[in-house]
């Protein structure tokens, strides 16, 4: 296999990696307050991400680096035209870690809650904007005969855009509360079932709306009707085992969901790495990558290290497996 396209497959890996990972992230945090009705309850939720948020966000700093040594023109093209969406998730990105860790430091009524506003807002804007980017990159964008983006910032705030990050949304949001009711007992187990149950449903409409539409006019490769129908055929999965509170089978299902749309899009955008509206314009596979010496150490170096990090991280989420309750907490 061409090394180019190898390592534009590793990068698709890499995003299942993080939206599969983050999504549960995200989620939690937009449920921090909806689903808590005291501090005892917020800490608890937090409790449940708190040893692995930061390890799940390792692999979108892998997939950055890697598209910027891979495909250093798509690098460039895609942060320069994305740069202010770009910048706003990394913003929320920032509140929401350094939320995390000051949360703590002090037992003030208003300043836990100062933080657990930023965990929450700094959750829900990067879950929307994310769909936002790249249903833009399935659509296709304004480039130039130089691959620079031309569109300007509201020309991404397109209707299928838009509809995209409601997606992206809606199947965090879902992830989240499972993630909750996999990980929490009692009442707060209870609660996030039932977020769960009802999150599906509106979810698995949008997105099949979604994906029929990017299919039929943006895709160009037959083949993605494939993912397409892995992705509806797992989140029908998860209404219904939602509602019969299997939270296992459901988390295993949003997760393939989740993954089965990065395949579609990589897909959908394949043989480009960057469509453009003007075909001509489009960024390829070919056109954007690195040379073959750079893929090959690349490669070399993810052979040697990508199963270290796989091993920490599944030694993390064992570690920390128990179920956590209010009586976890101490006064």
């Amino acid at each position: 296999m061409d090394l180019a396209v190898l390592w534009f497959i590793l990068i698709a890996i890499l995003w299942i990696g993080y939206l599969v990972l983050e999504g549960f992230d995200f989620g939690v945090g937009m449920l921090l307050r909806p689903l808590s009705k005291d501090n005892t309850d917020r800490r608890v939720v937090i409790n449940t991400i708190g040893p692995v948020w930061d390890g799940n966000e390792v692999w979108l700093l892998t997939a950055g680096g890697a598209t910027f040594a891979a495909f250093p023109e798509w690098y460039a093209t895609l942060f320069s035209g994305f740069y202010l969406p770009l910048l706003i998730i990394l913003l929320a990105l920032i509140v929401r870690g350094v939320a995390f860790e000051y949360r703590h430091k002090s037992s003030s009524p208003a300043w836990q809650n100062g933080w657990d506003w930023c965990i929450t807002i700094g959750s829900w804007v990067p879950a929307i904007l994310w769909g936002v980017a790249f249903a833009n990159l399935v659509r296709g964008v304004e480039l130039n005969a130089d691959h620079l983006y031309v569109g300007g910032f509201f020309a991404l705030l397109n209707p299928f855009a838009l509809l995209g990050g409601l997606v992206t949304l809606g199947l965090f949001l879902t992830q989240g509360a499972i993630f909750l009711s996999l990980k929490t007992e009692d009442e707060m187990r209870a609660r996030a079932a039932g977020v769960a149950a009802k999150a599906a449903i509106p979810t698995t409409a949008l997105a099949a709306v979604w994906v029929v539409w990017a299919q039929l006019e943006f895709s160009r490769n037959a083949w993605t009707w494939a993912p397409l129908v892995v992705a509806a055929l797992a989140l029908v999965g998860v209404v219904l085992l939602t509602a019969r509170r299997s939270e296992g089978w459901a988390f295993a299902l949003n997760s393939l969901a989740i993954a089965s749309a990065v395949v579609f899009i990589f897909g959908s955008i394949a043989p480009n790495v960057m469509p453009a509206l003007d075909p001509a314009n489009s960024l390829t596979i070919d056109n954007a990558s690195s040379s073959d010496y750079t893929l090959m150490v690349m490669s070399w170096v993810a052979v040697a290290l990508v199963p270290v990090v796989l091993l920490y991280q599944g030694w993390s989420f064992r570690v920390f497996r128990k179920r956590i309750s209010r009586a976890s907490i101490p006064g």
